[in-house]
Formats: structure tokens, C-alpha cells, sequence
């Protein structure tokens, strides 16, 4: 038997209670909260105490490989447990969290307990990556223990809600943190237009986030004739300046993660992938999967690092022995478009702001939408699409995380020679639209929710959780989200959250547009 309630597509709405959705089996579930159980041990620990740098990656890793679509090893989970277990001891003996009441109690308690936790498996992902960069954050890493500190203990709602808040802040500097790592480490993306076709020839596909691997893999690859194509969260890195000065990097592969099984299915090729969103892959594509860092599935071959460096060896070699397609193959996003635009974050927005401002002042924009966040499944997504394709010729398009796969091969046009749609990159480059907002109500003497902008959000898992709680930390109301409410937000959480907030489900294209545009 098991219970999780984590992502967007849970069984029922309610919550997968005999195999999750995502294709996690009840075992590898029960490991899972058996790993939460003890990192907040840990963490209990190491309270007075001053862990070591190796300790708090243990901490990272363990809250990464819970997120949905990582690991479906239970032997890595299990691996995962016994470290956690041999650093509490070093610390001094303190009880793990009893696995049994993790989602049991009273139902607001469990819904503001399961919001926190899986708000830090988001963080922890994010640290994770920076980390990789050698980027920490000590007030982010002391988070960490302090929320899994919490997720053990007994708080009042008023409490709960506070700590929300008050994680939303610090998520907000970690998704700083990645982006000083991000930017200092390749230079800040300048906008590029990602092609879609496959070369002839030997080729990998890596999909994921983590850009210290691809620049690994970059390297290895040089010289060897093997080309290289992002996937899903990775198409960002196309925008990046030390990333793109490889040759070999051609292009984009395939769109969003849940269409892997149809997209990888008969490829030529490897794919590594470097973060989650790994599903169960089909026997006809298994044996050219190859996963790294806190991913893993059984029977998959697994990339281990070394201090954070990495052989890809084996993933070169696969891709030497398939060869790739004997002609170029051309592919399109789900749109039919054979080209994808990127590389519009902070800095490039902020470089032209003085043209942005001014159209705002002449009425050449409107209105301003953020409609990104995470792709799934499950149907009633397309109210994406077409929610970008129903916005008016004067109002511009930013997006962020693999939900603009459902648009970001359209062509809707430009204002002022800037295209309407604007890729701001991965999910944690919510930042860089945080810094454009901000920016724009310094401009216009307001505040960021008297601004011409709306933010029409979709989820699926934990980063998306803990982004939303830094938005609403920031005072920002007003969210479209969708496609459906988080399961584990209970009917009184919600009526809190959207008094407070007014978070609006989404409802249909035509009539959210002409309530945002009245």
C-alpha cells in the first residue's frame, strides 16, 4: 500500500494509493518516505551542530531523488537512507520522523506539513545544481534542516502558513544562487533560435537541467563527430554563450517530457538524463537510456560522479554504435513550427527595458502574461495553447519551464521588432522574470500587482511548489493556475489562499482573457 499526493496527475485527483501515475512502484513509495523520515532525523541531528559540506549534499541529494520522475530505484533509495543514517550517527543518535503519520493527522495540518515539504524538495534540487557550480548558500542550506525540522514538529495553522512565507524568501535567494552559478559559470543568455532538425549521424539527446553536465558532456563529445540536442528543461541552454560556442550543440530534440515515450521510442540515439522528467521507458528504447546525479530507474545504466566530474564514456560509445538516422530528419514542435526562439532572461529583457517601457507608454503593449510552469499529461493542457494563441497582437508572451512546449513553436509575431513570445528559460528562471517584474514597477512607480501583467501558471510537481510559494511570499495575487488545484491543498487551505492571494483556477481561454482584460 502507499500514498502520494505530490503531482499534478495523482491518481483521482486525490492521490495514487496502489502505484503512482508516474509509474513509481508502492515499494520504492514506502523508501521514499522511509528517506524523508530520516533526513528529518538528520536534520534533527544536526540542530547546535555545524554539519559538513558532505553531509549537507547528502541532504540536497536525498530531498532530490523524492521528487516525481527521479528515481524509481529502490536499491539507490535505500543506498540514499543508509548515508543519512551513518551522518546521524556521527551527529548523535535522534529518532527519524515516523513514516506511518507523514500524510496522516488532521487534514489542514497534512495539507500545510506536505505544501512545506515538498516546497524544500524543489529548493533542495535547485541547491543541488548551484552546489555543482561550487555556489552555496549557507542561509539556504541551514533552510533546509530547518524545514525538515519543522515537517516533525506540531505547529498551529498561523504557524504553518509562516513558514511558508518564510521559505518562499528563501527559495527566492536559492533561485538567485543558481542564477549567479548559471550566469558566472556561461556568461548570461542572449536570444538564439534553437533549430529542430537532426543532423545525419551519430547523436545523443540530453534532456533535464543540470547544465554542469551538459558543458561535461560538451567537452567529451568534441571532436568525436557526435552532435548534440537538448530535451525538454535543457532547450535553454542553447542561449548561453560558453554553451553555445560548441559546434557541435545543433539543436533542439522532441518537446515536452511526457511525450518521451512516443519521442524516444526507435531513436538512434542515446539519452542521458540529468534531472527528472525520467518515466518508465519502453523495452524497444530501454537499453540506450542512460541516467546521472540523483536520477535512476532499475536496470539503467547510471553515470556516477566523481566529485562532480563525470564519464560519459559509456553514453559516447552507445551513441558511436547506433550511429543516427542516415539523412537529416526534420521535426516540429506540437504546433508544426520547426524552430524555437530562447535565451530572453533578465538580462536580456532588462538591456532593452527602455524600448519595452516606451512601448507600454505609446499603448504598442497592452498587457504582459507569464504563462509557464510545468507540462503534463493530463488533458485540458491545450487551454495553453490556446489561451497564447486568443491574446490580443499588443500584448506580450513570457514564458518559463517545459510548459511553453505547448506554445513556443508558434509564430505570433512581433511588437517593436521583439517577438510576442519570450523564452525566459528553465523553471528556476522564474527569477528572471521576478527581476523584469520589479524592475518594471520601479519604472512605473507602482507595485508589481499594479502592473499590466498576469501570471497564468501550470504545475506538475515540487519545483512548481516551491516557486508559487516564493510568488506568494512576494505579496504577487491574482495567479491563474491550473490545470487542476494541488490535491494536497486542503478545501480550508485553499479558501486561505485565495482570500489572501485571490489564486484564481484557471477556467477557459476566452473567459479568463476577458477577465484579465476586462
Amino acid at each position: 500500500m502507499m500514498f502520494c499526493f505530490q503531482c499534478e496527475q495523482t491518481a483521482g485527483g486525490k492521490g495514487c494509493a496502489k502505484v503512482g501515475v508516474c509509474g513509481k512502484q508502492p515499494d520504492v513509495a514506502g523508501k521514499q518516505d522511509e528517506l524523508t523520515c530520516a533526513l528529518v532525523g538528520l536534520a534533527r541531528a544536526a540542530q547546535g551542530k555545524t554539519p559538513d559540506k558532505n553531509t549537507d549534499a547528502l541532504v540536497m541529494q536525498g530531498l532530490f531523488a523524492t521528487l516525481t520522475n527521479v528515481n524509481f530505484d529502490g536499491s539507490r533509495i535505500d543506498e540514499l537512507k543508509s548515508l543519512v543514517q551513518t551522518e546521524k550517527a556521527k551527529l548523535g543518535g535522534v529518532a527519524d520522523l515516523d513514516s506511518d503519520t507523514l500524510w496522516q493527522g488532521d487534514p489542514d495540518i497534512v495539507s500545510l506539513r506536505s505544501t512545506l515539504l515538498f516546497g524544500l524538495r524543489g529548493m533542495a534540487a535547485y541547491a543541488w545544481h548551484a552546489r555543482a557550480l561550487g555556489k552555496n548558500d549557507d542561509e539556504v542550506t541551514s533552510w533546509l534542516y530547518h524545514g525538515l525540522r519543522a515537517i516533525g514538529e506540531e505547529h498551529s495553522v498561523d504557524e504553518w502558513l509562516g513558514l511558508l512565507m518564510e521559505f518562499g524568501q528563501v527559495n527566492l535567494k536559492c533561485m538567485a544562487l543558481l542564477d549567479e552559478a548559471n550566469t558566472s559559470s556561461y556568461g548570461h543568455p542572449v536570444p538564439v533560435k534553437v533549430p529542430t532538425t537532426i543532423e545525419k549521424g551519430p547523436f545523443i539527446v540530453i534532456t533535464g537541467h543540470d547544465l554542469h553536465d551538459l558543458k561535461q558532456l560538451l567537452e567529451q563529445t568534441e571532436g568525436k563527430g557526435i552532435n548534440i540536442y537538448t530535451n525538454g528543461e535543457m532547450l535553454p541552454a542553447h542561449g548561453y554563450p560558453e554553451l553555445k560556442k560548441y559546434p557541435h550543440l545543433k539543436g533542439n530534440f522532441g518537446t515536452a517530457w511526457h511525450n518521451q515515450k512516443k519521442e524516444f521510442d526507435g531513436i538512434p540515439a542515446p539519452v542521458i538524463y540529468t534531472t527528472n522528467c525520467l518515466m518508465p521507458p519502453l523495452p524497444t528504447y530501454s537499453d540506450r537510456i542512460f541516467t546521472t546525479d540523483a536520477v535512476g530507474y532499475p536496470g539503467i545504466e547510471h553515470i556516477p560522479g566523481d566529485n562532480g566530474r563525470k564519464d560519459f564514456t559509456p553514453v559516447i560509445n552507445k551513441a558511436l554504435e547506433l550511429g543516427g538516422w542516415a539523412e537529416d530528419k526534420k521535426l516540429t514542435g506540437i504546433n508544426g513550427g520547426s524552430a524555437l526562439m530562447t535565451g530572453f532572461a533578465r538580462n536580456t529583457v532588462l538591456g532593452v527595458a527602455d524600448k519595452v517601457i516606451d512601448a507600454v507608454k505609446t499603448g504598442a503593449i497592452k498587457h504582459f502574461f507569464l504563462v509557464g510552469g510545468c507540462d503534463g499529461a493530463r488533458a485540458g493542457r491545450n487551454y495553453y495553447t490556446e489561451f497564447v494563441k486568443k491574446t490580443p497582437k499588443d500584448t506580450v508572451i513570457l514564458t518559463l519551464a517545459c510548459g511553453k512546449f505547448r506554445f513556443n513553436d508558434l509564430d505570433i509575431g512581433e511588437i517593436g521588432g521583439l517577438p510576442r513570445i519570450m523564452d525566459m528559460g528553465q523553471c528556476n528562471d522564474a527569477y528572471s522574470a521576478i527581476q523584469v517584474a520589479i524592475a518594471l514597477a520601479g519604472a512605473f512607480n507602482c507595485g508589481v500587482n499594479e502592473l499590466p501583467l498576469t501570471l497564468v501558471l501550470s504545475w506538475y510537481e515540487q519545483k512548481a511548489v516551491s516557486i508559487l510559494l516564493t510568488l506568494l511570499s512576494l505579496g504577487i495575487k491574482n495567479i491563474y493556475l491550473g490545470p487542476t488545484l494541488p490535491a494536497f491543498i486542503s478545501p480550508n487551505v485553499l479558501n486561505v489562499l485565495v482570500e489572501k492571494f485571490d489564486i484564481k483556477p484557471i477556467s477557459n481561454p476566452e473567459a479568463d482573457l476577458e477577465a484579465i482584460l476586462g
